[in-house]
């Protein structure tokens, strides 16, 4: 066996030993663009396969001939390559179970494992998530939102980079005023504390009443013979929110006080459902702050002649030119829009940490809104504004009827957080499973296998696509399920518990001459996938990539489990290889399902 095969990726040294069969073949020098090389598609035999057709230009033979000859050359040349097949122009390689088993044994740890992760160069990464407004709960959207941004700040950090949990908490503007004036005039002076509401709820609850009593209004005036359109910026309510607007950007005592006090509420109920998620963040900026830097940089840029000024005051931007329209920055009576605090908040954030990259998750309605922001930084001669990323997700929505709903459509996170732990509970239940637990020991495993499913369950799908997410099918404990593989974890834990208790403990250095089976090896070379797929993720912002690894690796285990015996096997090597499989994979399943969050419980 040459050493080199375990100092260096397989892919590499395949290389080189195409690169030598090609020059003894047909005394050609081959470029490394030709050799096209990847792994075998699932429904072939093999574990490489070489794109034959590049190399016709020096075999003067066809595809099949080519591949045959290189085949034989390979095969006969090198014993780590233990045969091949050729289907039509592709070369699939079969590397020897002797090079799989000697990996295994020397380089299958997971320190090594998650070595193999690390960046070259590691960068400052700002991740931004969440970016609720504080006028209402948190909803099914803002979960995927947060998940989505948790699992990234994971992955990203896994891999060596920097990575700055940050948040945009928008705590101004029209909307925070709407839930203020209704407070006043139908409240009655309730607070979280009187009434035992949570106070994220307690002030959702008034935004809802201004809307009702908005639409009322409007109604009413056109009734009377107003058009729709008037009648919507004339009616009371809008008018008394736009001046309380004004008012808190004055300064307004009593108004500001009133600002605060209610954001103190919401700001708590945020705390709460953050910590159920299992999400934190490291920097949390305010809309309220931020947006007067943001101010002061258009009004700088529009004393450079970089923006322009409406005959009513109102500071605009005109991108045209980017294939874009002409952007609202400050309103005539001086307000700011929202892409006025964007602004300000690009700017500190630069400012103090000099990012390479700054990660927005935000949902792909925005999408426009984030090129109008990076054209305007690039217009005002910020030269990071490259660094900028739009991390856009496709929405999340329930099936019809499955959960309730405090405001119209939208589905409170609270509430199905509730509903995901209940359901884990009637799931376990009625299969029986924690019969032997205590109350206290249910009710923990109940919230993990809840949360779990949540989590794995919107993380599993790729973050661009549209998802409908259904509570009882993701508690599936025989599917593609974060339940599925919490159960492949609690069994691998459990077949340890049985090791220390017979004296029966893995004992390392036992690997070497052993004979191993199919299922074996192709849990090692899953194992071996196990960077790559880390890297893959975080390269391309993709946590579904760790996700359905992880099932994967589950799901082979398990039939595994199935088809052989662990502590039964005789053979101590043969018993030892399959301990060793079993905690490497038990340490690769806990690591993944950490970068997406997931709690794993040690008994099911």
């Amino acid at each position: 066996m040459e050493p080199e095969f375990l100092k260096r990726k397989m892919e590499i040294i395949l290389r080189e030993k195409i690169r030598d069969a090609v020059k003894a073949l047909y005394n050609s020098h081959v470029a490394d663009e030709l050799i096209q090389l990847q792994e075998t598609r699932k429904d072939f035999k093999g574990d490489f396969t070489l794109v034959v057709f590049p190399l016709l230009r020096f075999s003067k033979n066809t595809p099949e001939q080519t591949g045959e000859t290189i085949g034989n050359y390979l095969v006969g040349n090198y014993n780590v390559i233990a045969g091949y097949n050729v289907i039509k122009g592709f070369l699939n390689l079969e590397i020897a179970d002797s090079w799989w088993l000697e990996y295994f044994g020397k380089t299958a740890i997971l320190k090594n494992q998650l070595g193999n992760c690390k960046v070259a160069s590691p960068q400052t990464i700002l991740v931004e998530y969440s970016s609720p407004n504080t006028n209402k709960p948190l909803h099914l959207g803002h979960i995927r939102n947060n998940l989505l941004g948790f699992s990234l700040y994971r992955i990203l950090s896994i891999c060596g980079h920097n990575v700055i949990k940050t948040n945009i908490v928008n705590d101004r503007g029209i909307h925070i005023c709407k839930s203020m004036l209704a407070w006043q005039k139908f409240g009655n002076g309730e607070t979280p504390e009187t009434t035992g509401i949570k106070g994220d709820h307690l002030v959702g609850k008034y935004y809802v009443l201004f809307e009702k009593e908005y639409k009322t209004q409007i109604e009413d005036l056109v009734r009377c013979g107003i058009d729709e359109n008037e009648a919507r910026n004339s009616a009371p309510m809008m008018k008394e929110a736009r001046e309380m607007l004004l008012k808190w950007e004055a300064g307004d005592t009593e108004v500001v006080e009133l600002w605060k006090r209610m954001n103190s509420w919401v700001y708590a109920g945020f705390d709460e459902t953050y910590k159920k998620l299992g999400v934190d963040f490291d920097k949390i900026y305010y809309e309220s702050q931020t947006y007067k830097h943001g101010k002061k940089i258009v009004q700088e840029a529009l004393e450079k002649n970089v923006l322009y000024s409406n005959e009513d005051s109102s500071i605009w931007a005109d991108l045209t030119a980017d294939g874009l329209d002409q952007k609202l920055l400050l309103r005539s009576d001086g307000t700011a829009v929202y892409m006025t605090q964007d602004l300000g908040t690009a700017v500190d954030r630069y400012n103090e940490y000099r990012f390479h990259k700054n990660i927005y998750v935000v949902g792909n309605e925005q999408n426009y809104h984030f090129h109008v922001l990076k054209a305007l930084l690039k217009k005002m001669g910020y030269p990071w504004h490259d660094g900028l990323y739009h991390f856009s997700y496709g929405m999340v929505e329930l099936p019809e009827g499955k959960m309730k709903s405090r405001e119209g459509s939208v589905v409170d996170a609270d509430d199905l957080i509730v509903e995901m732990i209940e359901t884990a509970r009637e799931v376990s239940l009625e299969l029986g499973k924690l019969s032997d637990f205590t109350p206290e020991e249910k009710e923990e495993i109940f919230r993990k296998i809840g949360l779990g499913a949540l989590k794995y369950f919107i993380l599993k799908v790729d973050p661009k696509k549209n998802m409908t997410f259904n509570p009882v099918e993701s508690i599936d404990f025989n599917g593609n399920t974060g339940p599925f593989i919490q159960y492949t974890y609690a069994r691998i834990k459990s077949v340890f518990r049985k090791a220390e208790e017979t004296g029966l403990n893995e004992k390392p250095g036992l690997l070497a001459d052993v004979k191993a089976g199919e299922k074996e090896i192709v849990l090692i070379k899953l194992i071996r996938k196990f960077p790559e797929r880390v890297s893959e993720a975080a390269e391309g912002y993709s946590p579904a990539l760790v996700a359905n690894y992880c099932y994967e690796l589950a799901r082979e285990y398990n039939q595994f489990y199935h088809d052989y015996s662990i502590l039964g096997e005789n053979d101590e090597s043969v018993r030892n290889l399959r301990l060793a499989l079993s905690r490497v994979t038990g340490e690769i399943l806990n690591t993944g399902m950490w970068m997406l969050g997931i709690e794993m419980p040690e008994r099911m």
